[in-house]
């Protein structure tokens, strides 16, 4: 693991506002650096490296084809190194940078030439890379599977998180298609399959199981998250829809302020697609929420939803089968990427520029809550925004995500220079009080 005189002596210190826990910027050169999310640790299995997307510039939406670099920093002994190149980017989540072992990392890119989504599989220590069609947004806790709905597709309802194609290369669904869903890749041979699609998902969507095929048609069916159980024997995997009006457009989030409707629903699934349930269907989201996660156990789901009669997001939890739907906390609002801790008692999680916690100058709270006191702390306060920002999906989210110990943090945020940089805090001091 990460050890803080190692991080003393080759990186700067995070200062400003007087956090509340030893935090260091591990991107202090060039800048324009992410890691992938809040659900999926940045640093290696055995927390020597820090995987991170360089992007090649911060003023304005990239176009396909446009180079990103997969950076990798050595939190023992300093210094970084690119390992790769990648045309698989967005300005969310990078690459999906994911580590598949000590040394193994796992992320996207793009074949130019049939302009399709490729995975990459890379050894750094052998320097090798193995390249199969489809994509990955998240890797199985044993590094064995990438999950992914189809990349290419996921800007039709939000960009930010998938890879980028011409337009026409992203083929529309109209309706629940049976070719495309939730995919698996086993990391070892490169075998793809289709493990749910969005044919089958919808005998679980109360909305839609019913319809005909013409009435289906009248909708565009798409997968987002894909993400994997700590113990890897489940799956959540989302489904977004909206009105299908002939047009081949993209960004429906975008456009709910001209009154377009966006309905989304969780699934849950094992990973050899039995055991399937809408855990949180469409009416529960209508009134707002966001950021769906696995508990540690594997059996709970958490998310900031809207309950009926509230003004704000609340911290909620849900079985994996859809049973229990509740509050975590009362007086404790949601915001930002929550994430559960282990012991059961604390919440850690961050929050979006509009939300009401943050800062007029367009700095964020990570926020540590307390679930049994139902209070917080504030434990850090960190830059949000590199400006201008001609566009809302350049957006500079924290996304902290623990490492696999459940002690140091890894987030992102923009410091005085105006640049996305990376940093790690050490939690121990927090999580062992």
């Amino acid at each position: 693991m990460p050890d803080t005189a190692a991080l003393d002596r080759h990186f700067p210190r995070y200062r400003r506002f007087d956090p509340a826990v030893p935090a260091w910027c591990c991107t202090p050169g060039e800048g324009r650096s992410l890691h992938r999310f809040f659900d999926t640790p940045a640093i290696s299995p055995d927390g020597r490296l820090l995987a991170v997307c360089r992007l090649p510039f911060e003023d304005r939406l990239n176009e396909p084809g446009e180079i990103a670099h997969v950076v990798v920093i050595d939190l023992d002994e300093g210094g970084e190194r690119i390992v790769a190149e990648t045309r698989g980017w967005e300005f969310q989540m990078g690459c999906n940078l994911n580590w598949a072992g000590d040394r193994v990392l796992v992320f996207n890119d793009v074949d130019t030439a049939a302009w399709r989504p490729v995975v990459v599989r890379l050894d750094l220590e052998s320097d090798q890379s193995q390249r199969w069609p489809g994509g990955v947004y998240q890797v199985s806790p044993d590094g064995r599977w990438a999950a992914a709905a189809s990349m290419e597709k996921m800007r039709r309802t939000q960009p930010g998180y998938g890879v980028l194609v011409p337009d026409d290369r992203s083929r529309q669904n109209v309706g629940a298609v049976d070719d495309d869903g939730l995919f698996i890749t086993d990391l070892q041979t490169g075998e793809r399959r289709l493990l749910l699609s969005l044919r089958d998902a919808i005998r679980v969507i109360p909305e839609l199981n019913t319809l005909s095929e013409s009435e289906l048609e009248k909708w565009e069916i798409y997968g987002f998250h894909s993400k994997w159980s700590p113990r890897g024997d489940r799956l959540i995997f989302t489904i977004r829809r909206y009105p299908n009006t002939g047009h081949n457009r993209f960004n429906a989030f975008a456009r709910r302020k001209e009154g377009v409707t966006v309905r989304f629903d969780v699934l849950t699934l094992r990973p050899d697609g039995s055991e399937l349930h809408n855990a949180v269907p469409a009416d529960a989201w209508e009134r707002g929420g966001h950021h769906i996660n696995f508990f540690p156990d594997g059996e709970h789901l958490s998310a900031n939803i809207r309950l009926p009669g509230d003004e704000e997001v609340s911290l909620i939890q849900v079985r994996c089968d859809g049973a229990d739907l509740g509050r975590i906390t009362h007086k404790t609002i949601g915001s930002g990427h929550p994430t559960i801790h282990p012991d059961g008692r604390h919440i850690l999680t961050d929050t979006y520029t509009m939300e009401r916690m943050a800062y007029p100058d367009g700095t964020v709270p990570l926020r540590w809550i307390d679930r049994r006191a139902d209070t917080e702390r504030e434990v850090l306060r960190i830059g949000a925004r590199v400006d201008p920002q001609p566009d809302p999906v350049m957006r500079v989210d924290p996304h902290p995500a623990w490492d696999r110990s459940w002690r140091w943090v890894v987030f992102n945020g923009v410091d005085q220079a105006n640049t996305r940089r990376v940093y790690v805090a050490d939690f121990g001091g927090l999580t062992e009080s």
